[in-house]
């Protein structure tokens, strides 16, 4: 095998976060700082943990004034530090640790991931809305959005479900806020959660009215037809 060819499968290979590349800049790390970190890692799959900065700027295009000074104040930010080890023969020596690196970039992440959580509510929220808005056929009045509001907020109710009874009070023809929490309040109290759960709930509970329906031989001159479920009932 070429020799060129050996040397560089020697070189070995380094690790890399893939948020470490796409999160730099929301560490308010430059491309310098990444890259010198970068080095860091590579130095320390080799086993040298407190490469120099005459080492460091020999891979990169910093002046070893500018390495030092980089050094400095990544220790400055908390992205790096210094610790002291001991080895088995009980020499003392000094390492860089990234460890404060991995921590804020944890951090970044999970507050990345909230984010987008936040705008996806955000979204069913305003879709939510819409959707009370369309079945009204107007506008909603301030104390029905606080309701609203209150129904994901306080009672922490989804949004999927919320629509699920706007739905189930669209069929029963008893379109109020009133009826829809009541229908909350019941799957509530019932542990249904998902969408699956209260369309079992509502198709069961028609059933039973149908079922229960009385036949033409029982019905009376002036008796009023059976009515859909009626939640405000219960």
């Amino acid at each position: 095998m070429n020799k060129s060819l050996m040397s560089w499968l020697q070189e070995g290979n380094i690790t890399i976060p893939a948020a470490l590349i796409s999160q730099y800049k929301n560490l308010n790390l430059s491309e310098y700082d990444l890259v010198l970190i970068l080095n860091l890692l590579a130095f320390q799959e080799k086993g040298i943990n407190f490469p120099t900065p005459d080492e460091l700027s020999l891979r990169m295009t910093l002046p070893v004034r500018e390495c030092t000074d980089k050094l400095r104040k990544l220790i400055q930010k908390g992205y790096i530090e210094i610790i002291e080890e001991y080895s088995h023969d009980g020499i003392r020596f000094e390492k860089y640790s990234l460890q404060p690196l991995w921590e804020k970039l944890i951090d970044q992440f999970l507050l990345v991931g909230k984010q987008a959580e936040t705008v996806v509510k955000k979204n069913e929220e305003t879709n939510l809305y819409t959707c009370f808005e369309k079945e009204f056929g107007r506008p909603l009045s301030p104390f029905e959005c606080e309701t609203l509001a209150m129904w994901m907020d306080d009672d922490l109710h989804d949004p999927i479900i919320i629509k699920a009874a706007l739905r189930e009070a669209v069929m029963s023809g008893k379109l109020n806020f009133r009826y829809i929490d009541r229908i909350l309040f019941e799957w509530k109290k019932n542990g249904i959660k998902t969408i699956d759960q209260a369309k079992s709930q509502g198709k069961k509970f028609r059933q039973n009215q149908f079922s229960n329906k009385p036949t033409k031989q029982d019905i009376q001159p002036q008796a009023n037809p059976v009515p859909f479920y009626n939640w405000l009932e219960q």
